[in-house]
């Protein structure tokens, strides 16, 4: 499931993001992915370890937890800190899958990719080229988007960023591990969790729409692996 999340920051949050990366240290995007990746990526990206990184990426995190769409599509049980990277000057990323295992940084920890996320920083108008191009059973989709939204896709999926050849296109991008692992059972969730609300908001809380939401419970509880 591809999903668009529109709104995650807001434009003054954006601005903030931008001028602490303006000054932040970048460094080769290479350092973060396998001999495969590292073929094929062209761009440069904070530290894992930087302090400012760290920092905005709690920010990240801390929209994430508030957002009730991205909440109900990714049911996180792991988040990997959001990194942040930046292509201007023809960089890419050609076509690729994200690795499906990952570790924590500073941890022990290791999590399963189960979702990618591309929360873009740079609105369209910024730059010419660097679409994120995601290859899917339903087709291949360019995916472009206002600065504050961020989109939501299997880390299963085949998928690159255009050469960006005007302006810069920055970015922050991490991977989720999903009490549910399989991707049409999340989809299910997603689904029916969005016609509970959408029928909550016309009838309130009558039998039918709790006893859909005890449904709901009892299918993410069969599922999880929590």
């Amino acid at each position: 499931m591809l999903l668009h999340v529109p709104d995650l920051l807001t434009p003054d949050q954006v601005a903030d993001l931008r001028r602490r990366l303006a000054d932040a240290p970048w460094v080769d995007g290479r350092a973060t992915v396998g001999g495969q990746g590292a073929q094929v990526k062209r761009n440069r990206q904070l530290d894992e370890f930087s302090p400012v990184g760290q920092e905005l990426g709690r920010t990240v995190l801390q929209a994430l937890l508030a957002n009730p769409l991205y909440m109900s599509a990714a049911l996180p049980l792991r988040h990997m800190p959001p990194l942040f990277n930046c292509y201007e000057g023809g960089e890419h990323y050609g076509l690729h899958v994200d690795g499906a295992i990952r570790s924590v940084p500073g941890t022990t920890l290791q999590m399963r990719t189960d979702l990618s996320c591309t929360l873009f920083l740079a609105g369209p108008h910024e730059y010419d080229g660097g679409e994120l191009e995601i290859v899917d059973t339903y087709g291949t989709h360019e995916v472009k988007l206002p600065a504050g939204d961020l989109v939501l896709y299997p880390s299963g999926s085949l998928h690159r960023v255009h050469p960006v050849t005007r302006g810069a296109r920055v970015a922050s991008f991490f991977w989720v591990q999903s009490l549910v692992r399989d991707t049409a059972r999340r989809r299910t969730l997603f689904e029916l969790d969005q016609n509970i609300q959408a029928l909550r908001e016309q009838v309130g809380d009558n039998a039918a729409v709790l006893g859909l939401t005890g449904h709901y419970h009892n299918l993410v509880r069969a599922w999880s692996e929590v």
